[in-house]
């Protein structure tokens, strides 16, 4: 089979397009004919072993797909790895059935991100109907879903974070009530301007810079939930700003979510029947091969891209 392989860990340039021996299932597992690939921003610190979880080499990148097994059902999956290929065995335990009305891009756009924003907006920060929300890099996978439900969850305020024009009338579309500049060197004072005030939750995203300022836009009671670190720069808190201002800050991975079956299936149906009655759609930004998955990896880690990105094996 046709997989992307990685022996040493880098940018994009370590990704190699190979042929690899067919999986071979073990006990409880099943072998899946993959047909889309998610490919996330997680994937690039994946490959540079930056991720939360510590890689092995060698190493074929790729923790979602969807796919066919051998007797015909349709199913998705979150994996540790190994889903840029055409092929992989999977624990049966792991398999999701994909609904009859959601196609693969749709199944393979919203199954992590999708599980993610859910989980963020009703596990971690606990949105109220009528409350103010922010969601940074709303033009992306997880920010775009994170936009459609937070409104379907009864927000008051849907404040959307991106760069250029494209990506904000993007986020404007999918229901935002405003969106804010993600680079502007203002950006707590133009999010308290576009949201007439505090806000009560925020969906951090970048790190830095934007966290110190975001956190700063949070009215009492008010919630910071830190869904990824895309810049690279971390941050500290002052308790004494916490308790002075009675403000919280949480992280949210997806994994520790996945490792609790009874929440995650919860999440998981959540989304696949709002996808299914049409009330969330992913935004597809693009399906590539896998010969042009460095060029993927570039353009997402550059920021270049909109909505989610696909990997077809076949391809």
């Amino acid at each position: 089979m046709k997989a992307i392989l990685i022996e040493e860990f880098g940018g994009p340039e370590v990704m190699n397009l190979v042929e690899m021996p067919d999986p071979v299932p073990g006990a409880g597992e099943t072998l899946v004919e993959i047909s889309r690939t998610g490919v996330n921003f997680s994937d690039t610190h994946i490959t540079n072993d930056h991720y939360v979880a510590r890689q092995q080499l060698p190493l074929v990148p790729g923790i979602e797909f969807v796919g066919v097994t051998d007797d015909g059902r349709r199913v998705a999956a979150v994996v540790p790895n190994g889903a840029y290929a055409e092929r992989i065995a999977v624990p049966e335990s792991s398999l999701v059935a994909i609904p009859d009305e959601i196609d693969d891009e749709q199944a393979a756009g919203i199954m992590i991100q999708g599980v993610t924003a859910d989980g963020v907006l009703t596990l971690t920060g606990s949105l109220k109907p009528g409350e103010t929300v922010v969601v940074g890099a709303a033009a992306g996978g997880t920010g775009s879903l994170a936009v459609q439900l937070a409104r379907s969850m009864g927000a008051g305020r849907v404040i959307g974070l991106a760069s250029g024009e494209e990506k904000q009338q993007l986020v404007l579309d999918l229901g935002a009530d405003a969106v804010v500049d993600s680079r502007s060197e203002n950006l707590g004072d133009e999010v308290v301007a576009a949201a007439g005030g505090g806000v009560d939750l925020v969906l951090e995203m970048a790190g830095g810079s934007s966290f110190d300022q975001l956190l700063g836009t949070l009215r009492p009671f008010g919630r910071m939930i830190v869904v990824g670190i895309a810049t690279r720069e971390q941050n500290e808190v002052s308790t004494g700003k916490l308790l002075k201002n009675s403000i919280s800050v949480s992280g949210f991975w997806l994994m520790h979510l996945l490792a609790r079956p009874d929440l995650a299936r919860d999440s998981i149906d959540r989304v696949f029947g709002a996808t299914a009655r049409g009330e969330l759609k992913a935004v597809v930004g693009g399906t590539f091969g896998l010969s042009e998955a460095r060029q993927v990896h570039r353009d997402i880690a550059g920021r270049k891209t909109v909505g989610k990105l696909l990997l077809d094996p076949k391809r």
